[in-house]
């Protein structure tokens, strides 16, 4: 652990990663700074959460004379390294670290970790579940990207306890440790507006084989190109998850181990037998993706030492995270559905996919330099109408039209809508008995909301005035 006493600390972002990191870092006699280009009115919940601990506030703008005897500088996930303050860190040699590095320098205890382009906090969360099931509520910490910053409770953890962390490409791109036991659940195009390139992408998510041990575990995903070709890159056993059988190959001295589905049952090959888990008629969540999930978590918890009956009882009565294809409401007879967390159009088009009837698709949000080619012929495939919102719906109904004009039809009925409310009434005027109106924007929020879950909410009490 890192003696922070009388160190300089500047931190970049005062959301629930900065306060967290502050309020620990302050904690241990740090002279911290916390700094964000909102200004103090932006920031009074943020200012009130911090009220009584030791930080100086810089606000407004990131000047470079920050980092006059700087000792470190903390980034907060949403933050770029391309901003200037922090190139110009980078020139004069200052660390670079993050909330989540910091912790697993400082953890007592093992650690799971989860990544992935789609699905992470899904899997988090059941593996969580089935931890707790088998450990008991008090000795399992869940968080990370998932909401809860860990390093939070840090000081609570004790060395027989187990933390399951999820791991956002954003701070695996400066962490330079890993946990023990790691998951990559997919890689697929997301955050190429931070990013530049699939390459820079892929790097950030590989930090997290990387730097394992050799005695660690890595969880790929077997059905995912990206994520699989991480397996040359373990210096661990490597674990798998999918719906085909894993390789019964072995590594060394070490069997591979996974998760896959055999008929209608999720299946567990242990490295030398295989061993049924449960019916897939116990997974509550719609969506292949879902499954997926449900496989990663099992060959997660299987390498912590987590038997199957508790694996069975994390699955038992989950009905999912909120704004994950969460039902808001029947109105009009018709099935209403948030899933606020697509924030790329691959994510979008594993939600579609969820369902059979027929689609009310609401689209758009802000663009990450994605491609929506597929998103648009699977959208003219499968949607009855689409309502359009945001900065991106100009660009989603370009997409259709080429889409329709390869399919050699017409392009599906759509409505334009300037926001989210607009789309919401828009539904309401074209739904019909039968249908699912769904949520699955393909887009960011920031255009209109702070985050994903700011645009669920809003979109779940629209759809409840709906009378």
């Amino acid at each position: 652990m890192r003696d922070w006493k009388d160190l300089r600390v500047v931190i970049l972002g005062a959301g629930r990663q900065g306060i967290a990191l502050a309020r620990y870092l302050a904690a241990r006699g740090a002279r911290v700074t916390l700094n964000d280009h909102r200004g103090a009115r932006d920031l009074t919940e943020a200012r009130e959460a911090l009220s009584g601990v030791p930080v100086e506030w810089v606000l407004g703008s990131h000047p470079l004379n920050l980092l006059d005897e700087l000792d470190i500088l903390a980034i907060s996930g949403g933050v770029p390294l391309t901003l200037p303050l922090v190139r110009e860190a980078q020139k004069r040699a200052i660390p670079l670290t993050n909330d989540s590095q910091i912790f697993m320098d400082a953890v007592p205890c093992p650690v799971i970790g989860i990544t992935g382009s789609a699905g992470k906090t899904t899997t988090t969360t059941l593996v969580g579940r089935m931890a707790r099931a088998a450990f008991g509520e008090a000795k399992v910490w869940v968080g990370g990207n998932i909401g809860n910053p860990l390093i939070s409770d840090l000081d609570e953890m004790r060395p027989n306890d187990l933390a399951v962390i999820e791991l956002s490409s954003f701070q695996l791109e400066l962490m330079t440790s890993a946990p023990p036991i790691a998951a990559v659940l997919n890689i697929t195009p997301n955050h190429l507006d931070r990013h530049g390139t699939m390459e820079a992408y892929t790097a950030a998510k590989a930090r997290i084989v990387e730097y394992q041990k050799e005695g660690d575990v890595v969880v790929l995903g077997l059905d995912d190109d990206g994520a699989w070709a991480l397996a040359g890159h373990a210096p661990g056993r490597v674990f798998s998850f999918g719906v085909r059988q894993p390789p019964s190959l072995r590594t060394g001295d070490h069997p591979q181990a996974g998760t896959y589905l055999n008929g209608e049952t999720l299946t567990l090959w242990d490295g030398e037998a295989y061993r049924p888990l449960f019916s897939r008629k116990k997974i509550l969540l719609r969506g292949e993706h879902n499954l997926l999930n449900v496989l990663a978590a099992c060959a997660i918890a299987h390498a912590a030492g987590i038997s199957p009956e508790a694996m069975g009882a994390g699955v038992e009565g989950f009905t999912g995270v909120a704004h994950r294809l969460e039902f808001v409401r029947t109105w009009k007879k018709a099935a209403w559905y948030n899933d606020s967390i697509a924030t790329a159009p691959e994510r979008a088009m594993a939600a579609i996919q969820s369902f059979q009837e027929p689609l009310v698709l609401l689209a758009g949000g802000r663009d990450k330099d994605l491609p929506w080619e597929e998103f648009a012929e699977l959208v003219q495939e499968r949607a009855r109408h689409v309502v359009l919102f945001g900065e991106a719906a100009d660009l989603v109904g370009r997409a259709l039209a080429v889409a329709a004009e390869k399919g050699r039809g017409q392009t599906i009925p759509h409505t334009r809508c300037d926001g989210l409310e607009e789309a919401v009434r828009a539904a309401a005027q074209v739904v019909a008995p039968g249908d699912v109106v769904l949520l699955s924007p393909g887009g960011t929020s920031f255009d209109e909301f702070r985050d994903f879950a700011e645009r669920g909410e809003w979109f779940r009490k629209w759809v409840h005035e709906l009378e």
